[in-house]
């Protein structure tokens, strides 16, 4: 999928009718998500789920692809607020346990995202929020483009989350926030601190 998101969006709605219809098409699309893989939902299946005709859909998105791009706004925006501000930090470990313990406590939601068709809208969201968001942080690599970082690391970091909630449970978030940092956010923002060794127990 090509180009920016909001290219495949209508207007923002205006009134309580037309936000009340975006909900239930967004809980909906949420819903079959923890059922069925992206590419396998139809725009019929939403509106069935959502109790809305058909045309109404319409009236507020072009594709699925749209109302998934919604979707995955708001949780990526979520996700985001949580863990960006902390990379301001001396650590960005902590930054990186904090998305791993929070992706890892939606456990269904971001395994639905990052599954079937709808991992490469996510990525293209994720990156479109991270560009907007990382611009005043400090210290970046200077061999390294700052876009082409957080193309980079937002990409990795999509591929080992994704890689996480396809192994099942038997990873833990802190086993995986490990892996993240070292291979991805640690190089990206020149982080040397040393991270928790599971290994290590003091006495």
């Amino acid at each position: 999928m090509n180009g920016n998101l909001a290219e495949f969006r209508k207007d923002a709605p205006t009134d309580a009718r037309q936000v009340r219809s975006r909900k239930v098409l967004n809980a909906a699309m949420l819903s079959l998500l923890e059922e069925k893989t992206f590419d396998q939902i139809t725009i019929r299946e939403i509106s069935a789920r959502a109790g809305t005709g058909y045309a109404t859909f319409f009236r507020h998105y072009s594709t699925k692809e749209a109302l998934l791009g919604d979707v995955a706004s708001e949780e990526i925006a979520g996700l985001l607020a949580l863990t960006i501000p902390i990379l301001h930090a001396a650590n960005s470990y902590e930054s990186t346990l904090a998305l791993c313990t929070y992706v890892g406590e939606h456990r269904t939601l971001w395994s639905a995202l990052l599954a079937g068709g709808a991992a490469g809208i996510v990525r293209e969201e994720f990156i479109r929020q991270a560009r907007g968001l990382i611009e005043d942080l400090a210290n970046p690599a200077e061999w390294l483009p700052r876009d082409l970082g957080v193309v980079h690391g937002t990409g990795a970091t999509i591929d080992i989350l994704g890689w996480w909630l396809a192994k099942g449970q038997d990873q833990s978030a802190e086993d995986t926030a490990r892996i993240l940092h070292r291979l991805v956010i640690a190089p990206l923002v020149g982080d040397g601190a040393a991270v928790p060794d599971p290994d290590h127990h003091q006495g």
